[in-house]
């Protein structure tokens, strides 16, 4: 599976999730306190960064993507960068750089659990 992904630095972490949550219809997937929130949809991949000082700004686009491997990035001719990525290469770079995130269990755990 290929999902687009975004991520855009915000003001309040805490206050963007609420309301990016609102939006997307589905907590965030993983969570780092006060630094960093992500959604995977079946079409998104949707991050957000605790930025203030550049709150509402683009911070990278890119693709999740099943069959990548690893994590790359380069940027297009208007100097965006653009990730590609497998969903584990994404959890390796949230861990190196933010820390471990709290995950939102999913539905089959629930059933198992």
């Amino acid at each position: 599976m290929k999902r687009f992904h975004i991520a855009l630095a915000v003001a309040d972490l805490d206050a963007s999730i609420t309301d990016y949550s609102a939006r997307l219809g589905q907590r965030p997937q993983a969570v780092v306190a006060g630094t960093y929130a992500m959604w995977r949809t079946d079409q998104l991949n949707f991050s957000i960064n605790q930025q203030p000082e550049h709150a509402g700004e683009l911070r990278h686009v890119g693709f999740e993507d099943d069959d990548a491997h690893g994590f790359t990035c380069e940027a297009d001719v208007n100097g965006i960068a653009w990730e590609n990525f497998s969903a584990l290469a994404q959890e390796l770079r949230i861990i190196s750089t933010y820390g471990v995130p709290a995950h939102e269990p999913v539905a089959e755990e629930l059933i198992r659990n």
